[in-house]
């Protein structure tokens, strides 16, 4: 599975889809930039323009924190990041992931340790529910919902409900 990063309500987006990128168009960029005749300073005659203040109307996507895939009851590899795009709107963005599959799978921040023991995962009220496990490898998103404070549920586990198994976890920080 490859998910592209987030968009915000806002229209921010965490990047650019690859769909976007006209190889072609980069290639001529490239061919022209290393073409020895472009010259390397071009002498401007007219004066610049004043600086104008603009803000920019879509706010940058940040990396609030963000923590390592450890392996739990199944091995686990890349990174959990939450982003923010300066508004109350968080993602929980999964990056070069990668877990056994399974059925049953869901995606749970928690107040347990990555280390914790498995009991520890499942205790209702103790863990936030994102929803299924969209794909056992590559990147992903999970809204984050608004009320949930990350100082608290600061792990994430990828966990196998009917089982109440730990596939992996990431403590975020």
């Amino acid at each position: 599975m490859r998910e592209s990063g987030p968009v915000f309500s806002s229209g921010a987006a965490a990047e650019l889809p690859p769909e976007l990128v006209d190889e072609a168009a980069t290639d001529e960029v490239v061919d022209v930039v290393d073409d020895e005749d472009t010259p390397v300073e071009v002498a401007v005659e007219a004066p610049m323009p004043e600086t104008v203040d603009i803000t920019p109307e879509v706010g940058a996507v940040v990396t609030l924190i963000e923590g390592s895939f450890v392996d739990r009851s199944h091995p686990g590899s890349g990174l959990a990041k939450v982003l923010n795009d300066g508004t109350e709107q968080r993602f929980l963005h999964f990056e070069d992931f990668e877990t056994d599959n399974g059925p049953d799978l869901f995606v749970y921040l928690t107040r347990a340790d990555a280390g914790a023991d498995a009991g520890a995962f499942g205790i209702e009220g103790d863990f936030v529910d994102l929803g299924r496990l969209k794909g056992n490898v590559g990147e992903q998103n999970y809204e984050i919902p608004i009320d949930v404070d990350l100082s608290e549920f600061d792990t994430v586990v990828v966990w196998r409900k009917r089982l109440s198994v730990a596939f992996t976890a990431a403590d975020l920080a």
